[in-house]
């Protein structure tokens, strides 16, 4: 069976010039693909009509189109506007829309204290939606629509990723988009990832058990100083989906660290759950972005206590304990220094794990025995003590971004008395 594709089309000028990262175009590539579809391509384009219009006409030879932004009140949103055009249907105010988005600005209006005549000609626009389109619901005051039109069914949701995603199930259940849906089979998938492995060595171990191809699709990504490999399987080809998978996990066992989907942070905080363990953190050069990636994970706060950044050394002494002798002796980027921190803030917080980093992350202030990209990062938790160091030249972001991820994965060998110990 030939799978159904789908094209992607995300607006905003603002993505255009670099001012935002899209989120949206990744998301609706992974659901398309578990869901049977192919996604052949993602368009980024501003919000200039001509430009706009352009990418959906190209994208209506694909059987699906999934649109997201462009849906507000104001003159530079026209996407219903330019579907329309390209699915060939007339706009019409659709009465009921148009009295779900009045009552919801009538509200903002409220509490904002404005009259409501501001935000009218928005309600109006908003609820002008092309002739035969299911309207799926509303996020803020935009509606989420689905559009047949020449052969394609237009998908079109609200920018902002959350809007997106709340509407998403809705779209799934329109009738116009499940009628493509029942014509796919979606492939199976293996994901594994990877720390401390290169990218080379995952691809040679693929390339020694035969590749891709045959029904399967392997990328190989680095990500977050991880690599993540991901084996898109179709329906008949199974067998050597979990072939090449087992042969991946073979020579490279201890580097695999979870065969799903979540984030190292979602990973410590799942290890300290069932064990009854809550995790403070101290930080020096990462500036808190250790607890920023746990707190990132709804739910964190059943284990995350809070988090010192200690950047000064009177700070780690005041508020973490430090000793000053010992920072005088051996300096606050030193192994010493990261084991106080560590045991300092699970003092503070009464907690029972304590994750420490402090390091040189530069472009100054590093010496020829200290130099620029010299990280000692330390995780204390009940019976046992474990810190590690790197070194890495490197711009400050990716050494901050770096004793982040390593800091994390420390946790989680610790956390699983993993007897590997892979930086």
């Amino acid at each position: 069976m030939s799978r159904p594709r789908a094209a992607i089309v995300v607006t905003g000028s603002e993505l255009v010039r670099g001012e935002r990262t899209d989120r949206n175009g990744p998301f609706y590539a992974r659901e398309a693909l578990s869901l049977g579809l192919v996604p052949e391509r993602i368009l980024i384009v501003g919000d200039d009509p001509v430009d706009l219009e352009a990418a959906l006409r190209a994208a209506r030879e694909s059987p699906v189109c999934l649109v997201s932004g462009g849906l507000g009140p104001t003159h530079d949103d026209r996407t219903v506007e330019l579907v329309a055009r390209v699915a060939g249907a007339a706009l019409r105010v659709d009465e009921r829309l148009e009295r779900e988005i009045e009552a919801v600005s009538r509200s903002v209006a409220e509490r904002l204290g404005r009259p409501y005549a501001d935000f009218a000609a928005g309600v109006a626009k908003q609820a002008t939606i092309p002739e035969g389109a299911e309207v799926i619901g509303i996020a803020g005051t935009a509606p989420g629509l689905v559009v047949r039109g020449g052969g394609c069914v237009f998908v079109v949701l609200p920018g902002p990723p959350g809007e997106l995603r709340r509407l998403w199930p809705a779209a799934l259940a329109s009738e116009a988009l499940g009628a493509v849906l029942a014509r796919t089979v979606p492939p199976s998938r293996h994901v594994l990832r990877f720390y401390g492995a290169s990218e080379s060595a995952v691809a040679r171990a693929l390339a020694e058990a035969g590749g891709d191809g045959h029904g399967v699709e392997a990328t190989i990504c680095a990500r977050d100083f991880e690599i993540h490999v991901d084996l898109v399987v179709e329906p008949g080809a199974e067998e050597r989906g979990d072939s090449l998978a087992e042969a991946l996990r073979g020579p490279l066992a201890r580097h695999l660290f979870t065969e799903d989907e979540r984030t190292i942070a979602e990973i410590v905080l799942d290890l300290c759950r069932p064990q009854g363990l809550r995790l403070g953190t101290a930080e020096s050069c990462t500036g808190g972005l250790v607890a920023a990636r746990l707190t990132d994970v709804a739910g964190a706060s059943d284990v995350f206590a809070g988090g010192v950044v200690a950047y000064a050394n009177d700070v780690k002494a005041a508020e973490l304990g430090v000793p000053e002798e010992l920072l005088a002796a051996h300096g606050a980027v030193s192994a010493e220094v990261a084991a106080a921190m560590a045991g300092g803030v699970r003092r503070r917080f009464g907690v029972d794990v304590g994750i420490a980093v402090t390091g040189v992350a530069g472009p100054g202030g590093g010496t020829p025995e200290k130099p620029v990209g010299l990280v000692h990062y330390h995780v204390s938790a009940p019976g046992l003590e474990k810190g590690r160091e790197f070194s890495l030249p490197s711009d400050r972001e990716t050494i901050r971004s770096r004793a982040t991820v390593a800091s994390l994965h420390l946790a989680r060998r610790v956390l699983t008395r993993s007897r590997h110990e892979v930086v």
